[in-house]
């Protein structure tokens, strides 16, 4: 196996991904804010994560693998230097101008792109057959970002995995909640193929050491010929994690998907109709009743939720893309209406409260 050189924009989320790259013997890099590098470049990266057959979490550190794992600011990286580039920051974050002059140079490169966004880049959107990317960009911060990536060269992975920084422990350490697998879509070019098989091999191959057992760990990377299969994950959260957003307070996944379970089948029905209208086959979704049984154990509010209760000014607005997709094909939703405008009152009554 040839050891790559992996740089993922985003350390929270993006450490999952990474912990997993570098345990394959990988190189990775992780791009963000001051405080995290440094305690990334000190301490290494820990993620904890359930796994069946043992007792309590299993915890994984950067420091004990075969690749390596470190971070940086935006400006002190070549991403030509780089084999491929995973994007997991939160969708408005890459606005920022100095994550913007980085995606600038990422685009330069060629690099090949992965997101692992909940929110698909607009540039992977140009890939689907009959989409018109101009009726979207009112649902990025800044879709002028996205102009700077070639569609030929970028590729969209479901964030199935949930995962949280635990509030009491230090920034470099990730809690997973739910150890699913990343769910990828092709690329269009034959090199970028094989080099996404080639990561996902590798992550299938490591074993674990705990004690004297070698264990299997959970969250695979599953790498798909159909673009369609990572928006299975629409579904997921318009009827479960943007839902967690009511008018005048949020609540869990859980509680969301659950307290009316048929009105959540009805959504996440509609919402893979519309995935079907764009041209995913059904079997490139996921069935209502393994999301609900999931949807059990996820007893916290979702990550957009907990951001606009703790006064987020901007979020992730996949509710309000899906909400213009479903116009386009001709779908509309009541349901889905109610749910942007649920995120549009707390955006607002955000920017009052900063502004005053």
């Amino acid at each position: 196996m040839k050891r790559r050189k992996i740089l993922i924009l985003g350390a929270s989320y993006g450490s999952l991904l990474g912990i997993k790259l570098a345990a394959a013997g990988h190189d990775v890099t992780l791009i963000c804010l001051p405080n995290e590098v440094e305690a990334i470049n000190a301490s290494g990266t820990i993620v904890r994560m359930p796994v069946k057959g043992q007792n309590g979490l299993v915890e994984i550190n950067s420091r004990d693998l075969a690749g390596s794992l470190g971070a940086a600011g935006p400006a002190e990286v070549v991403p030509a230097n780089f084999d491929i580039v995973a994007l997991a920051m939160q969708e408005p974050q890459y606005r920022v101008p100095a994550i913007k002059a980085l995606m600038s140079e990422i685009g330069k490169a060629r690099v090949p792109v992965m997101s692992i966004m909940n929110m698909p880049p607009l540039t992977f959107l140009k890939r689907i057959p009959g989409v018109d990317d101009a009726k979207l960009r009112h649902c990025y911060a800044d879709p002028n970002v996205w102009d700077l990536l070639d569609p030929q060269q970028i590729t969209l992975c479901s964030p199935d995995p949930q995962a949280f920084r635990p509030p009491t422990e230090p920034i470099n350490v990730l809690q997973v909640r739910l150890p699913t697998n990343f769910k990828a879509a092709c690329f269009t070019w034959p090199a970028d193929n094989a080099l996404l098989d080639e990561l996902a091999d590798g992550i299938s191959a490591y074993r674990h050491r705990v004690g004297t057992d070698v264990i299997d760990l959970p969250v695979k990377l599953r790498v798909h010929d159909s673009i369609f299969v990572p928006l299975a994950k629409w579904s997921m959260l318009l009827a479960g994690n943007y839902r967690c957003v009511e008018p005048d307070r949020v609540v869990s996944i859980r509680t969301a998907v659950h307290t009316d379970l048929a009105q959540s089948r009805r959504i996440y029905e509609d919402v893979q109709q519309v995935c079907i209208a764009l041209g995913a086959a059904p079997d490139d979704l996921v069935p209502f009743d393994k999301y609900a049984a999931a949807a059990e154990m996820l007893e916290s509010p979702s990550s957009v939720a907990r951001a606009l209760a703790a006064g987020a000014t901007a979020v992730e607005r996949v509710d309000l893309l899906v909400q213009a997709l479903a116009e386009h094909v001709g779908r509309p939703s009541a349901d889905i209406s109610r749910t942007v405008a649920n995120v549009d009152g707390w955006i607002a009554r955000n920017r009052t409260a900063a502004a005053g």
